[in-house]
C-alpha cells in the first residue's frame, strides 16, 4: 500500500495525542513542567548528536569535520527565504484557524502545541528518510520506527500543551505523503549523499527546537525550515 509508512505514523500521532489528554489531568503541574524540560534536553541530544555523527569523522586517527559549509550556507540562506516567506507566522495562523475551527479558543496553549509537536515530529532525519525509502522500496520500516517515537514524544506533549499537539498531524501526513511521492516520482535522483545533507541539516533544526522546548522560544525554526531546499538545489547543480 502507497504511503503505508506516513498513515502509519500519522495515526501514531493521533493516539499518542488523545492518550497524553486523558493523562493530563492526573499530571500535576510541577511534573508536567519537568516533563518539557526532560523532552527539551533529549531533543537537543538527538538534534546535536545526528549532526555530529555527520559532521565529524576520524581518518587515520586524526578527527576532521565534513559538511560544514553546506551547513553554514544552508542556514543561513534557508532562514533568509523563511524570514522573508514569514513561514512560522503562517504556521502560527493555521494553528490559530484549527482553533477556530474546532472551539477551543479558551485553550491558550493550543497553537503553542500545534506548532511545537508539527516542528518536532516533521522536521527529523528519520521523517525525511523514511518517507524516501517508502517511496523508493516501499520499506516503511522507518517510519513504523518513528511512529513508536513520535507516539511516545505526542503523549508527552499533549499530557502538557494539550489538545493542539493532536493536529499536528496533518501537517505530518503532508509533509511526509509529499517527499514520498517525490522519490517516487524522481526514483534515483535521491542519491544516498543527498539524503545524508537531508538529514544532517535536519538534526540541526532538530537541536533549534529542543532550545526552545527546554528553555522557551529562542528560535524562529519555522523560518528555518527552507534550510531543507539547500541541499537539494546544491545536489542538481553539482549533477548539472
Amino acid at each position: 500500500m502507497f504511503c503505508l509508512g506516513t498513515l502509519i505514523n500519522t495515526g501514531a500521532v493521533i493516539a499518542g495525542g488523545l492518550l497524553g489528554i486523558t493523562l493530563k489531568k492526573g499530571i500535576p503541574e510541577r511534573c508536567r513542567e519537568v516533563l518539557m524540560q526532560a523532552c527539551g534536553v533529549s531533543t537537543i541530544f538527538i538534534g546535536a548528536g545526528g549532526v555530529m555523527s555527520k559532521m565529524l569523522t576520524f581518518t587515520d586517527g586524526t578527527l576532521e569535520t565534513q559538511g560544514t559549509m553546506l551547513l553554514i550556507f544552508s542556514m543561513i540562506i534557508g532562514s533568509l527565504m523563511g524570514s522573508l516567506l514569514d513561514i512560522e507566522q503562517r504556521l502560527e495562523e493555521l494553528g490559530e484557524f484549527l482553533k477556530r475551527k474546532f472551539h477551543t479558543e479558551n485553550d491558550s496553549l493550543f497553537v503553542e502545541g500545534f506548532v511545537t509537536s508539527t516542528l518536532v515530529i516533521c522536521i527529523g532525519a528519520m521523517a525525511i528518510v523514511g518517507s524516501i525509502e517508502d517511496g523508493l522500496t516501499g520499506n516503511y520500516s522507518t517510519l513504523t520506527a518513528k511512529a513508536i517515537l513520535d507516539f511516545v514524544i505526542v503523549t508527552i506533549f499533549a499530557s502538557t500543551l494539550g489538545k493542539g499537539v493532536i493536529f499536528s498531524a496533518l501537517p505530518l501526513f503532508l509533509y511526509q505523503g509529499a517527499i514520498t511521492c517525490l522519490a517516487a516520482i524522481a526514483g534515483n535522483f535521491m542519491s544516498t549523499e543527498l539524503i545524508c545533507q537531508l538529514s544532517y541539516v535536519g538534526s540541526a533544526l532538530i537541536f533549534c527546537v529542543g532550545v526552545n522546548i527546554a528553555f522557551g522560544k529562542k528560535f524562529a525554526v519555522g523560518n528555518m525550515l527552507p534550510a531543507l531546499l539547500i541541499p537539494i538545489v546544491y545536489s542538481i547543480a553539482t549533477s548539472l
